[in-house]
């Protein structure tokens, strides 16, 4: 393999000459440049990340580690993180947290070992002081989720209201009767988004009936357990919210068989070719991920600059046909709207 001393002696310029046209420097006069190129292109040169990695006290990727990279919101993080390191000749690696909280800190500091040039984590436990130690000389961001017992950036979405937003739009459609459906109030977005459901509830003077709270839903099995419950009582609802885009799309294979008018927080692949098509509470992950790894980039460049810490992106109903089920619902309480349409509120 080349080294980038041989391509300097090719060119006859210095090392440091050859660095500065390899990374793109627009200082370097043409003639040289081309004069490098001609030497890179001749040495088939490919640069030492290893010795990079010594020169910089830091490998140039960006680790990144979710709860679940199945979750359509994660991957889709992932790969907006992903494109964005490769414009700063950066990778990333990426990392499952799973669902145990006991297995956050182990798995988050053997990635941290590998010398990242930067942190990406949605959090899975209720404490994140471990982090304080490496936070001092890696740039850590969180994501869906804000820390816990350590100050860091984060950017999460507006769980509260965009619960509220789906919830609200289904009692718009004379909907009373509304389930919640999700898998666990201790994960802290869907415990944000069921406040954001109770309140839409309380705001419209409806009762909020524990019987119409499902939890459990963390995997097909277990949402269409969950599902058969709310199923079974009497009255049944005539609407449902489900919490993440997880628990949506296991439901898919039941929901097609129902009268149940549903909103969804988070869309997901398809979301809008199955029938029903699901309306939805749309997260941006592009958005989030985008800015997740620009704040990364941002403080490794510029260290010492002040940045707002919290960051709470807004979020945008989707409607299509799955709220518009009234199959359920009492006469008397038939909403006027009579036709149909698809909206984004941003």
């Amino acid at each position: 393999m080349s080294t980038m001393r041989e391509v300097a002696a090719v060119a006859k310029v210095s090392a440091k000459t050859v660095s500065r046209v390899f990374n793109n420097d627009p200082h370097v006069l043409p003639e040289t440049r081309e004069r490098v190129e001609a030497a890179l292109r001749e040495l088939n040169y490919v640069p030492n990340t290893l010795a990079t990695t010594f020169r910089a006290g830091r490998y140039p990727a960006i680790g990144i580690a979710v709860p679940d990279l199945v979750d359509p919101f994660f991957a889709a993080l992932a790969k907006a993180v992903g494109q964005l390191a490769a414009q700063h000749n950066m990778s990333i690696l990426v990392t499952n947290l799973h669902d145990d909280p006991e297995r956050e800190q182990p798995i988050v500091e053997a990635l941290l070992r590998q010398s990242l040039s930067g942190l990406i984590i949605a959090p899975i436990s209720h404490d994140q002081a471990y982090l304080a130690a490496w936070a001092s000389r890696t740039p850590i961001v969180f994501v869906d989720r804000a820390p816990t017992k350590v100050p860091a950036d984060h950017f999460v979405e507006d769980d509260h209201g965009g619960a509220y937003t789906a919830t609200e739009h289904l009692i718009n459609h004379g909907h009373q009767r509304i389930a919640f459906l999700g898998d666990s109030l201790d994960i802290p977005t869907t415990r944000n988004r069921y406040h954001g459901y109770n309140d839409a509830l309380r705001h419209h003077q409806l009762p909020n009936h524990d019987e119409l709270v499902a939890l459990g839903a963390m995997d097909r099995d277990r949402a269409a357990t969950a599902f058969a419950q709310l199923e079974a009582l009497q009255p049944p609802p005539s609407a449902l919210f489900c919490s993440n885009a997880r628990c949506a799309m296991a439901l898919v294979p039941v929901l097609s068989r129902t009268e149940l008018a549903v909103t969804t927080f988070g869309d997901f692949p398809m979301a809008d070719m199955v029938t029903p098509a699901f309306t939805v509470i749309d997260q941006n992950p592009v958005r989030v991920g985008q800015l997740a790894g620009q704040r990364i980039i941002d403080r490794i460049q510029h260290p010492n600059r002040r940045y707002r810490r919290r960051n709470v992106l807004p979020v945008g109903l989707i409607e299509r046909e799955s709220c518009l089920n009234t199959a359920r619902l009492h006469p008397s309480h038939q909403p006027t709207l009579t036709t149909a349409h698809s909206s984004k509120a941003g």
